[in-house]
């Protein structure tokens, strides 16, 4: 669906109370989906274990590896069937799954962009400014295979959720399209709570980093965009760059850094999203891509 299709749509309390009931379909969908798959997926782990896999803290474990597939799949899955059940219900319903690739393969390029972008500038500023320094490079392909793999079944999990699902039911009830980015990017904040060294200024950045990844999604309505600056991101900040991810040791990664006691520029223990530096990279970003689509709309 190209965005001159998307029509506004006004709120409606009617709409509201439907997605309280999507959302419980939603969440039911998954965690039934997930209960059988995960069987399967427990059979598969033994046959695909040492396939770029390692269990002693090299990268990640062939049983999240195929958990987060099994998530992804899942909230695919739900998105889907609520998509369906709603055009039922509301059968002129502007609502779409985003999915499509018809018509966004720029979206693609523009996501890895953006990610590695952001990365060119503010690792290089972080070296620049003595908040980390490189030490050392070991490459392992396997390894940075196995994670690539691992956070794109991350991105297409948490961005089907929370932009995907939340977002855009929250858009099809009529709800302001800002504030809709903002209370979906909360949620996606707050999904990290449990994450080690979780503080206030990763749940500002994470909050930031939802708002940027949903910021072509509420013009576009497609999620290739947000898939892949997350899957790049996420990839590129741990296994590529050696930092933590969102408080999360990845094992080994192709360069090995040592950070400085100035955690506000290096982000310390929660790594490069636990600092000012993304803070400012963030708000840049956000203001480029919603002034660029506010511009063509």
């Amino acid at each position: 669906m190209n965005r001159s299709e998307i029509p506004s749509i006004p709120f409606s309390w009617k709409r509201v109370g439907w997605f309280m009931v999507e959302a419980l379909l939603f969440i039911v969908v998954i965690f039934v989906v997930y209960g059988f798959l995960f069987i399967f997926a427990g059979l598969l782990r033994m046959s695909l274990f040492g396939f770029g896999v390692n269990e002693n803290g090299t990268g990640v474990s062939s049983f999240m590896l195929l958990s987060e597939a099994v998530l992804a799949v899942g909230s695919v899955i739900g998105l889907l069937v609520v998509h369906k059940l709603s055009h039922k219900v509301f059968p002129l319903s502007a609502s779409c799954i985003g999915l499509s690739l018809k018509g966004h393969g720029r979206e693609l390029w523009a996501g890895t962009s953006v990610a590695v972008g952001l990365y060119a500038v503010g690792f290089l500023l972080t070296l620049l400014l003595n908040g980390a320094s490189i030490v050392g490079v070991h490459f392992r392909g396997a390894v940075l295979l196995q994670t690539w793999i691992f956070f794109f079944f991350v991105a297409a999990f948490e961005e089907t959720m929370c932009r995907g699902f939340l977002l855009g039911r929250m858009m099809d009830a009529g709800v302001n399209k800002f504030l809709a980015l903002v209370i979906s990017s909360a949620v996606f904040s707050l999904m990290h709570l449990a994450n080690p060294n979780f503080a206030v200024l990763p749940f500002i950045n994470l909050l930031l980093a939802g708002i940027l990844l949903g910021s072509a999604y509420i013009y576009t309505r497609n999620l290739w965009f947000a898939i892949m600056l997350h899957w790049f991101w996420n990839w590129l900040q741990g296994p590529v760059l050696g930092f933590e991810v969102s408080g999360n040791e990845f094992g080994e990664s192709l360069l090995i850094l040592e950070t400085t006691d100035n955690v506000l520029l290096n982000g310390g223990p929660f790594g490069f999203e636990g600092s000012l530096m993304c803070t400012l990279l963030m708000l840049v970003s956000i203001f480029l891509i919603i002034r660029y689509y506010e511009r063509i709309n």
